[in-house]
């Protein structure tokens, strides 16, 4: 079995992205399944290109992306990925689309493909702060969840996908107070989170 996990580098300022630092500090192996970690640039073309590249070259079981949302205090497991790019923050190359579609001629959204409830409460039994997130937003993580999620429809593909945001973490926050949770516990949420897939994958074969 094959996982892809992805994260993303710093963005808005920041000197560090949690979802990177979390996602490279994940085994190689979790479950009996073979992790592949990348780093997405925070660049609407830059995902739109890279994911679908990586899914076809892959061809995973499943691909767990993650990113950082800052002022959330929970780790939040998204519910669903909308066909819009709209954003008053410039991305990492400059590029600020004002309602533009993800993709043309493509579903107005996409339902994430992992377990998204199920994920939720095996954080919160594991006294990890979750819950089900009901918007993406519209920046680049919204992009690349629906770009995932795209990619593997019209490709034909089985494989599940979903999107994951992080807090902050304490270190993001030692400047300016606001929610963070610490990097270790971000981690361990996220590898609970693959082997809540990994187990639903399992129990689908």
């Amino acid at each position: 079995m094959k996982i892809v996990v992805t994260g993303f580098g710093p963005f808005g300022g920041e000197k560090i992205n949690p979802s990177w630092e979390a996602v490279k500090a994940l085994p190689n192996e979790i479950g009996g399944a073979e992790i592949i970690k990348h780093m997405l640039p925070v660049t609407f073309n830059g995902v739109r290109k890279m994911i679908p590249e990586l899914i076809v070259k892959e061809r995973p079981d499943a691909v767990i992306l993650t990113g950082q949302a800052g002022g959330r205090s929970n780790i939040t497991v998204e519910r669903v990925a909308i066909n819009v790019m709209d954003s008053a923050m410039p991305d990492n190359e400059g590029y600020t689309p004002e309602d533009e579609p993800v993709f043309e001629d493509a579903p107005v959204a996409y339902f994430a493909t992992i377990p998204v409830k199920t994920i939720v409460k095996a954080l919160r039994e594991a006294k990890i702060p979750a819950v089900v997130s009901n918007t993406a937003g519209t920046y680049v993580c919204n992009a690349a969840m629906f770009t995932a999620l795209h990619t593997i429809e019209v490709s034909g593909m089985t494989t599940k996908a979903g999107f994951i945001h992080v807090p902050f973490s304490h270190e993001q926050a030692l400047d300016k107070p606001r929610p963070s949770m610490a990097l270790e516990t971000i981690r361990e949420g996220l590898e609970i989170a693959i082997r809540t897939v990994i187990g639903d994958l399992t129990k689908n074969d």
